[in-house]
């Protein structure tokens, strides 16, 4: 089984990415939470359905184009700016490590906007993202340098 985690506030604009992806993903293998900007509040959950791996998808500033999607390797989560969340993503990451087995994968969406309406370039790249996790092609998500 594989859980795709969406972060995100649909308050601010671009930032609902990763809960538009959860709410509009479905496959089968595969659950979808959406953890709006509190994941940590979700990590029961999560280790609860022993997954084999976990997605986590979010908006994060990359200093990249808008809707340029990357995949973050933990030890470059410095590198990208996640703004809603009450914990650092890393510390929600740590804790799945240590408590599943699971491959856990995170993929940022670089925003145009944190105001108003998702902008289009993050709606294709919902798209872009959805259509990688129905192929199973994660890996084709290019990694953040």
């Amino acid at each position: 089984m594989n859980i795709l985690v969406g972060i995100g506030n649909e308050m601010k604009g671009d930032d609902a990415v990763g809960i538009h992806i959860a709410r509009k993903f479905r496959e089968d293998g595969w659950i979808t939470i959406d953890c709006a900007t509190v994941p940590e509040n979700y990590a029961g959950k999560v280790i609860g359905y022993e997954p084999e791996k976990i997605v986590i998808v979010d908006a994060a500033d990359m200093g990249l184009k808008p809707g340029e999607i990357r995949r973050i390797p933990k030890d470059k989560m410095g590198r990208a700016s996640f703004s809603t969340h009450s914990l650092p993503l890393s510390i929600f990451i740590s804790h799945l490590e240590r408590q599943t087995n699971a491959e856990i994968v995170v993929v940022g969406i670089q925003p145009k906007s944190m105001y108003g309406e998702m902008s289009e370039e993050i709606k294709n790249a919902a798209e872009r993202v959805i259509d990688y996790l129905k192929k199973g092609e994660l890996e084709k998500i290019e990694e953040l340098k």
